[in-house]
């Protein structure tokens, strides 16, 4: 039986396009919006409105299971993780406190947990048995 031989560019395309998307779409959701909101009791909130995060977390649910349904499993993983990653420091780190760097941990763990879930939920439902492409 013979194995097919990849072509190196187009695994890594199946990274970097999912990385771009997700970073375009950090910037689409979330990233106009810089201000936090007062209230009238002083309290702020923001700068992210709950409605602004669901829309970030349907769109990019929708792409990471196309990924998967294509069997693009590494690249929906890592390249989601990765471009969320980098979206999130790029936005946060003019943050005086430091403590950004603790947000961008936690977006990176988060990122990895639900798309590897989300990869593998789809995978069982279609009965794919592992066959994982790049």
């Amino acid at each position: 039986m013979t194995r097919r031989q990849s072509n190196p560019a187009a695994q890594l395309l199946t990274v970097l396009v999912p990385a771009a998307a997700s970073s375009a779409m950090w910037a689409a959701w979330l990233g106009w919006d810089q201000r936090r909101d007062v209230h009238p009791d002083g309290s702020t909130t923001g700068p992210y409105a709950a409605w602004q995060v669901i829309g970030l977390v349907l769109t990019l649910l929708a792409a990471v299971y196309w990924a998967a349904s294509h069997r693009y499993f590494v690249g929906a993983v890592a390249g989601t993780t990765a471009g969320l990653t980098v979206a999130s420091f790029y936005d946060w780190s003019d943050d005086a406190s430091g403590l950004y760097g603790i947000g961008v941990g936690l977006v990176m763990l988060g990122s990895l947990a639900a798309t590897a879930t989300v990869c593998a939920v789809t995978a069982a439902a279609r009965g794919d048995g592992g066959r994982v492409t790049a």
